[in-house]
C-alpha cells in the first residue's frame, strides 16, 4: 500500500475502496472434514492518504487480550476520518484459537515459523499467507501477546529502540515499560522487520482470559501510536510514568513446592529483597526467593506449583 497514493487496496481477492471498511476471509487450509479454515481480516481504508498499519493478535491461540484490543480499536475507526489504512487480524493462529491452544495441531509454535513458506509445514503456510497478504502491504505493525505458561505480564512493549522511528512510536504508545531486545529467530517481528516494516510487540496480561488493565493499556497506547503517525486526530493522554529498559532476567524457584509470590506487577524491588517463598506441601519449612539485582517486576508466575529452577519472577532493569 503506497501511503502517498490514495486508491483502492486489495487483500486476497477483495478490493477495498477509499473511505470504506471491509472484511476479508483468506483461505488457510482445509479441515479434516473438508471445510476451509479461513483467516479473518478487517480493513479500514481511510478517505485520506497515510501509512498502512497492521494489528495482529492470537499468534498464540490462547492469548486473548489482543483479540479484544483489536476489536475495540477497529470498531472505533471511522474510514471517513482516517488517514491511511488499518488492517486488523484479531486471530492469526486460527487453529490454536479454535482448539484453545497456544500451538498449532502439529504442536509447532507459529511465532517461530515466520516468514514461512507456501509449501512447508502447517505453521509455515499460515505464516506465509500472513506475511504476503498483510505484512508486506504495511509499513508499521503492532503484534499483541499475553503472558504464557501460567504467567502474567505487566503491560510492556518489546521493540528495537536503536531505530529512531521505532523509538518515537514506542514513546508515543507510552506503555508502562518499553524493553529493547532482539526478536527471536522465526518470530513475526524479526521477519516483518526484515521485510521493511517497523514492528512493536505489546505484552500484557495472562493467557486464556481477558485482563482489563492489559486491554485498556493496549487500546490507549495503539491510539496514541496511530495519532503519532498522523492517522487519527484524538487519542487518550498517557497515564503515569513510562520507562525504558535494555536488560531483563528471570528469578527461578530455589526448590520445588508451593510458591507464594509476594510482589506485584510493576513493583520496584531491590537486590537481595524477598520476592516470595516456596513452601513444602506438609510442614512450615520455606525457602526465600530473593532478587539478584534491582529491578521492576514485569512478569510473575500465577500457578503456585513449581519445580526447582522454574521461572517465577521476571525483572527488568530500567535505564536511568
Amino acid at each position: 500500500m503506497n501511503p502517498n497514493r490514495p486508491g483502492a487496496v486489495q487483500i486476497g481477492d477483495q478490493r477495498v475502496g477509499v473511505g470504506e471498511r471491509a472484511r476479508v476471509a483468506l483461505p488457510i487450509s482445509r479441515l479434516v472434514t473438508g471445510e476451509w479454515l479461513k483467516l479473518g481480516v478487517e480493513v479500514v481504508h481511510g478517505a485520506r492518504p497515510g501509512p498502512a498499519v497492521w494489528l495482529s493478535g492470537a499468534i498464540h491461540g490462547d492469548e486473548l487480550d489482543g483479540i479484544e484490543i483489536i476489536r475495540e480499536l477497529m470498531a472505533a475507526l471511522d474510514p471517513g476520518e482516517l488517514s491511511g489504512t488499518v488492517v486488523g487480524v484479531p486471530v492469526v493462529n486460527v487453529f490454536g484459537f479454535v482448539s484453545e491452544s497456544r500451538y498449532l495441531p502439529d504442536r509447532r509454535d507459529l511465532n517461530r515459523a515466520f516468514p514461512g513458506s507456501p509449501d512447508g509445514s502447517m505453521a509455515a503456510r499460515l505464516a506465509h499467507v500472513f506475511m504476503t497478504e498483510v505484512v508486506e502491504r504495511c509499513q508499521v505493525g503492532v503484534d499483541f501477546h499475553c503472558g504464557s505458561d501460567d504467567r502474567a505480564n505487566l503491560p510492556q512493549l518489546r521493540a528495537n529502540l536503536d531505530d529512531p522511528e521505532v523509538l518515537r512510536l514506542a514513546r508515543a504508545f507510552a506503555a508502562p515499560l518499553t524493553i529493547h531486545n532482539r526478536p527471536p529467530e522465526g518470530s513475526l517481528r524479526k521477519a516483518a522487520t526484515a521485510a521493511g516494516a517497523r514492528t512493536l510487540v505489546f505484552e500484557a496480561g495472562e493467557a486464556a482470559r481477558f485482563t482489563e488493565t492489559a486491554i485498556r493499556a493496549g487500546v490507549s497506547g495503539t491510539r496514541r501510536l496511530l495519532k503519532a503517525l498522523g492517522m487519527i486526530r484524538d487519542a487518550p493522554r498517557r497515564q503515569g510514568r513510562t520507562r525504558e529498559a535494555r536488560s531483563t532476567h528471570w528469578v527461578r524457584a530455589p526448590r520445588s513446592g508451593i510458591c507464594r509470590i509476594e510482589v506485584g506487577l510493576g513493583d520496584e524491588v531491590k537486590r537481595g529483597g524477598v520476592l516470595g517463598h516456596v513452601f513444602e506441601i506438609l510442614g512450615e519449612d520455606a525457602v526465600q526467593i530473593r532478587a539478584r539485582r534491582n529491578g521492576v517486576v514485569i512478569g510473575r508466575r500465577v500457578n503456585p506449583i513449581v519445580y526447582q529452577g522454574e521461572a517465577v519472577v521476571h525483572l527488568a532493569t530500567p535505564s536511568e
